[in-house]
């Protein structure tokens, strides 16, 4: 099954590219403008989103394809930044969540991934996530977004700490693709 990731991101994209090999898949990248709908769910905005690419690139709708949305939730700040996660991390990145959390102990957080993958006129939802916490300054030269503040429970490295290998036994991001992946392959 010919498969399109639907991403602006190169790092999303060999995240995924690199763990569909895994799974005898392979995953072709499709750079689509698409505006990010704003909602408070990642379920909706994944949805929504892909509702909108199918209305605006008619072509799509004989294509099988995916998108992903994800977000980092952090406890003491009532789940902020969450659905509004790229926003935040364009507006004040790593060094502002750290000066946010400055003198705070209760550190946990997590990160979900959501998928809307589109096939034969339906849409199906994928989700994944990992619980972990913020450490106090960033480490890591590796990943993106907020890969250098967050580390997962039981690891003693942080997603920019992690090769891309190491990462994908961990991140968020490849629950929801295993969980797609494990689907698309049942019916192969």
């Amino acid at each position: 099954m010919e498969t399109y990731f639907i991403t602006h991101n190169p790092h999303k994209f060999e995240e995924a590219s690199d763990l569909a090999k895994s799974y005898n898949l392979a995953v072709h990248w499709k750079n689509i403008e698409y505006e990010e709908i704003q909602e408070n769910t990642l379920e909706t905005i994944a949805q929504k989103s892909c509702e909108t690419l199918l209305e605006r690139n008619v072509e799509l709708s004989d294509m099988n394809f995916f998108l992903e949305d994800a977000g980092l939730f952090i406890n003491t700040l009532n789940s902020f930044p969450g659905p509004y996660s790229s926003y935040v991390f364009k507006t004040i990145g790593n060094d502002g969540i750290l000066k946010l959390m400055e003198d705070i102990d209760d550190r946990k957080a997590l990160f979900k991934s959501i998928i809307a993958f589109y096939s034969n006129n339906e849409i199906k939802l994928y989700s994944g996530i990992t619980k972990g916490e913020i450490i106090f300054s960033k480490k890591g030269k590796g990943g993106f977004g907020f890969d250098p503040i967050f580390k997962p429970e039981d690891c003693n490295q942080t997603f920019a700490e992690m090769t891309l290998t190491t990462k994908n036994l961990y991140s968020h991001r490849q629950k929801s693709l295993r969980e797609l992946f494990t689907s698309l392959t049942a019916f192969a």
